[in-house]
């Protein structure tokens, strides 16, 4: 009866097996091949060559994937700090009023985010919403908050906050209010709950929303775009650049591999840390 239903269990999977294959394995292995492909050639009928991979070091790319990774990193643990508050306020205090926060913020979802990001650099720009009311209320003017780091940063916090937020909001929920009472009960401080209670408890929702925002924020575009300027060229930059302008596929399908497996590898060594069945509803054990 259990080998019967093992394969009645691998035959329902054929179907979603051959869909993932076709969609997503397919296209990865072409730009895995591609990427062992010498210069600038557009088929894959050429001997195997690593020079792509060499232009990494020696074209200043690795630069691009620190930057990449540093604002991915520094924007997560700010959206960590701005979120929890949040966060813990709507799974633990005002959980009616939550549903009115979760609407608001899930709104912002329904308007593409380069129209979003195209608000604040007419709100930032010289000239624009902020100095513009400025210079006409008090005569003081200066050239504007666009085109650095910190801004880049901003935008990817802004962009990418409901990532952040929801899973947090999971992870708190599940820890029991009853053993913060009982660490209370027995003399422990604010500091010592937060640290031995709650952020343990709500790992999996810790774990959950900084992977989601740190690789997308690794693999964003539009924010060193719109309000970076050419300040910073991110990696995601380099490959667009690499496909289209360049018209160096096996550079692109390079930088790629290089991402995705950084991406995958910490994907991975977080999500081995995560008890998954928590976060979908199941009993702790």
């Amino acid at each position: 009866m259990e080998r019967q239903d093992q394969r009645i269990g691998l035959l329902s999977a054929v179907p979603m097996g051959a869909v993932l294959l076709i969609s997503f394995l397919a296209p990865l292995m072409v730009i895995a091949i591609f990427s062992v492909m010498p210069q600038k050639v557009f088929s894959l009928l050429h001997l195997p060559d690593f020079s792509s991979y060499k232009l990494l070091f020696t074209q200043g790319y690795i630069k691009s994937v620190l930057w990449s990774f540093g604002m991915a990193m520094a924007s997560t643990a700010i959206l960590f700090v701005i979120c929890w508050p949040l966060a813990f306020g709507m799974a633990k205090v005002f959980k009616g009023f939550g549903l009115f926060i979760t609407i608001a913020v899930v709104i912002t979802l329904f308007v593409s985010e380069n129209i979003r990001l195209f608000g604040w650099v007419l709100t930032l720009m010289k000239g624009g919403l902020i100095e513009g009311h400025l210079r006409a209320w008090t005569g003081l003017t200066f050239e504007g908050a666009l085109y650095n780091v910190p801004v880049i940063v901003f935008g990817l916090v802004y962009a990418y906050f409901p990532f952040m937020l929801f899973p947090l909001i999971q992870g708190i929920a599940m820890v029991p209010d009853d053993a913060r009472q009982a660490a209370a009960d027995l003399g422990a401080s604010r500091r010592q709950i937060f640290f031995e209670v709650d952020l343990p408890l709500s790992a999996p929702g810790i774990v959950i929303g900084s992977l989601l925002s740190f690789v997308l924020a690794a693999g964003a575009m539009a924010e060193s775009k719109l309000l970076g300027g050419q300040t910073v060229i991110v990696i995601a930059d380099e490959i667009e650049t690499a496909f289209t302008y360049g018209q160096n596929w096996p550079l692109g399908s390079a930088l790629s591999v290089v991402l995705i497996l950084i991406i995958g590898a910490l994907s991975i060594f977080g999500i081995n840390r995560v008890n998954l069945d928590l976060i979908m509803g199941g009993r702790r054990s």
